[in-house]
């Protein structure tokens, strides 16, 4: 059954038997902190967005349109638009909260077809359980993935701190106990479930650390550590908050494992995943882009230089970046592979279009940034702004073709987008965030039908 705005603030947020701690403090209630309470409520915006669910004639009732498990081109399409859709609904921000947790579900009931067959386990039925427990109760759910990893060059059973990769320490009748830290953990203080997947490919001795699961997020011996944010006129309508996450030897009954052991399937799982939720990156890329796009052209017309050749050209810049990220979205759609009956998008499409949003999201900031002028760096502060006396004088000498209180507004908000710790975060997280650039170079590459090419060529040399 769908759920509501209020009856989602009502659960999300509260934790009593797991503990978060930001800024120094612990933290029981994240709706009483004024920063962290905006992730609480961002979250919840995706429970206001009109179109979310439909009639699972399989489930018999309406769930999230998030839940349904693509089959073909069309549910993809359907999907995307769905990413772009919620992410304009949320104020240009993604709104995480359904769409890593189904993208995760997805590659599991792909993978644990795989490992029943070859191992006789039940991976399968319990995947298909958990998934209609979220589905029917309309849940939110974070996904943890990234281990911390500790020397890079080094295999998990290779590590002189077994725990910088989650491991099992224990097994017991009725579950397992695992230890370990993720980082990366986007909303998991602001979701109701988490599910834990293996980060890249194992050999035979790292089999203690092929693990996947899911427990709900305030399970006892899972600490969040989330990261300092602040607040804007972004900042303060649509944010995310992410968690070095460590697992205090938490329990986790049979029926929520995935995946114990079979190290052979654990790359597997971590690329499917990767795909999907590459996928949903340039869906929702496509749509923040907007979020510099309209702001650089209205800083434009504020400046009075809207017909000048360099602001077409940098306003040319961001259009291309939210193009193509749009067309390798569509592209990646239309051209699927299909596995165990689930539609995975096309790797290559969807790759190709998250390592341009890589290497190009620095040329969208430039741009905006080059049409805003300096003024977005040397801006007063916003207690300067909110004082009176000061505001009065900046609307008197910031005025430009519109009025100074218009321009002054829009110079705060440019300046959050391309000059300020969010523009830090931005950067980084368009580099590092569904997967680094490099893991999406490899990824590509194995996957890219390069023969076709190579064919071409002995042709022509034998013709």
């Amino acid at each position: 059954m769908l759920r509501g705005r209020d009856e989602v603030l009502g659960r999300l947020g509260r934790f009593v038997n797991a503990e978060v701690y930001f800024r120094g403090r612990k933290i029981m209630n994240l709706l009483e902190d004024d920063v962290l309470s905006v992730a609480i409520r961002h979250a919840a915006r995706l429970f206001e967005y009109p179109d979310r669910g439909y009639f699972n004639e399989e489930l018999r009732e309406n769930i999230s349109k998030f839940y349904r498990v693509p089959r073909n081109t069309q549910d993809l399409l359907e999907r995307h638009r769905l990413i772009y859709d919620t992410t304009m609904f949320s104020y240009g921000w993604f709104n995480i909260s359904q769409a890593i947790g189904s993208d995760a579900l997805f590659a599991l009931l792909i993978v644990s077809k795989k490992v029943d067959e070859k191992y006789g386990t039940d991976y399968y039925s319990r995947v298909r359980k958990y998934y209609e427990y979220v589905a029917k109760n309309d849940l939110t759910i974070a996904v943890a993935q990234t281990d911390v990893k500790g020397h890079r060059k080094k295999r998990p059973h290779e590590q002189e701190d077994p725990d910088v990769y989650v491991h099992v320490v224990e097994k017991r009748n009725d579950g397992i106990v695992v230890k370990g830290a993720k980082a990366h953990t986007t909303q998991s203080v602001a979701s109701d479930e988490l599910i834990v997947l293996p980060t890249r490919a194992m050999i035979d001795r790292d089999r203690d650390y092929a693990i996947a699961f899911a427990i709900p997020t305030d399970t006892k011996g899972v600490k969040y550590l989330v990261r300092d944010t602040g607040k804007g006129i972004i900042g303060g309508r649509a944010q995310e908050v992410e968690t070095i996450t460590v697992f205090d030897d938490v329990f986790v009954p049979w029926d929520r494992v995935f995946l114990f052991g079979e190290y052979d399937f654990a790359g597997e799982l971590a690329v499917d995943f990767a795909t999907f939720h590459r996928f949903t990156a340039i869906s929702y890329r496509s749509a923040t882009a907007n979020l510099y796009l309209g702001a650089a052209s209205l800083i434009a017309k504020a400046n009075g230089i809207e017909t000048a050749p360099h602001v077409r050209n940098d306003l040319l810049n961001i259009i291309l970046y939210k193009e193509i990220m749009r067309m390798g979205a569509l592209a990646a759609a239309l051209t699927p592979i299909i596995d165990q009956g689930v539609a995975i998008p096309n790797p290559i499409f969807t790759n190709v279009a998250k390592l341009y949003s890589n290497d190009h999201f620095i040329d969208v900031v430039k741009s905006v940034i080059d049409i805003a002028g300096g003024i977005i760096a040397t801006l007063p502060s916003e207690a300067d702004i909110e004082n009176p006396t000061e505001r009065q004088l900046l609307v008197k000498y910031l005025r430009g073709a519109v009025s100074g209180e218009e321009r002054l507004e829009l110079i705060r908000l440019v300046r959050e987008l391309a000059s300020s710790g969010l523009t830090g975060y931005m950067l980084t997280g368009m580099i590092h965030a569904e997967g680094s650039e490099e893991a999406s170079r490899i990824e590509l590459s194995r996957q890219y039908p390069i023969k076709e090419a190579e064919d071409l060529i002995i042709k022509i040399l034998k013709s």
